[in-house]
């Protein structure tokens, strides 16, 4: 069945311009595409922490080519739209980078999360193959019954760096709990090559040893959330850190450039050299 997007009512600006002015280095910064990801926790069957899933992009794309990530993606006018239909209490670009994350989540690997009514991984398969083919998350939602569970999103982190080497995205972080489910993630094989499932140190460990490649966003937060030994403690943890805007930056320290965060955002890691350094 060919689809075809609905027209929308909605227009907002596609790229995030709240901030111009860099508060660190006073660089005026370029304008930042709004995108999410979401971290997906699930019980690891041999006890231990938590399992990630992570998905390794295909070194022809642009950004973040050959490097494992979390799924996500960019948010469209589609999320922004239908953001603004629902009843859902947030803000609408808060809203609309929960839809995106849900939407992306089933294009990358399959999975309808933090959907209520999804009971047939049948349907799983055939709304990705139908969001491939040019249909909106409304119009898949509205077709198969489910309903957005947005509050099941938990607010991790926002990332923006200000650099203009890459493209350059105001990235949404979000915890999400699936528990003892048997998830059945599949990869797209479009944007991303292969999709595993490891905990936070499992993973750390994989990038140490060079089986895999990460981006210096996507070590941070693997170190922060290597700190916890379940979802409940991240989910803890995340409440002491309210969601705020981090800008990395470079600095040099003992004479070594290095790209930085600043404290107080609940990482325990906050620079690293840029020698070592992988940027998107």
């Amino acid at each position: 069945m060919a689809w075809q997007r609905a027209p929308f009512m909605l227009h907002w600006p596609s790229m995030s311009e709240e901030l111009l002015i860099h508060p660190v280095t006073g660089e005026v910064m370029p304008p930042a595409t709004p995108a999410a990801t979401m971290v997906i926790f699930r019980n690891n069957p041999e006890g231990g922490p938590p399992l990630i899933l992570m998905v390794e992009r295909v070194k022809s794309m642009a950004f973040a080519g050959g490097m494992v990530v979390f799924p996500g993606g960019k948010v469209d006018d589609h999320d922004r739209a239908y953001a603004g239909i629902l009843d859902h209490g947030l803000d609408l670009h808060e809203a609309a980078a929960r839809l995106a994350v849900i939407r992306e989540t089933i294009e990358e690997a399959g999975l309808a999360l933090a959907l209520d009514g999804v009971t047939d991984a049948a349907d799983c398969a055939e709304a990705r193959a139908a969001l491939f083919d040019g249909a909106s998350l409304k119009e898949i939602c509205d077709d198969f019954g489910w309903t957005p569970q947005l509050h099941q999103l938990v607010p991790w982190a926002r990332w923006r760096p200000p650099n203009l080497e890459t493209r350059v995205f105001d990235t949404r972080f979000y915890l999400l709990d699936a528990g003892d489910a048997h998830l059945p993630a599949v990869v797209d094989n479009t944007e991303n090559r292969m999709l595993f499932w490891d905990s936070a140190p499992g993973i750390l460990d994989k990038i140490a040893r060079k089986e895999v490649k990460a981006i210096f966003p996507t070590v941070r937060n693997l170190e922060r959330l290597a700190q916890f030994e379940s979802f409940e403690d991240a989910a803890s943890h995340a409440a002491q850190y309210p969601v705020k805007l981090l800008l990395t930056y470079v600095e040099e320290r003992d004479g070594v450039p290095h790209i930085c965060i600043p404290d107080g955002h609940g990482y325990p890691v906050v620079a690293e050299a840029m020698t070592t350094a992988t940027r998107g």
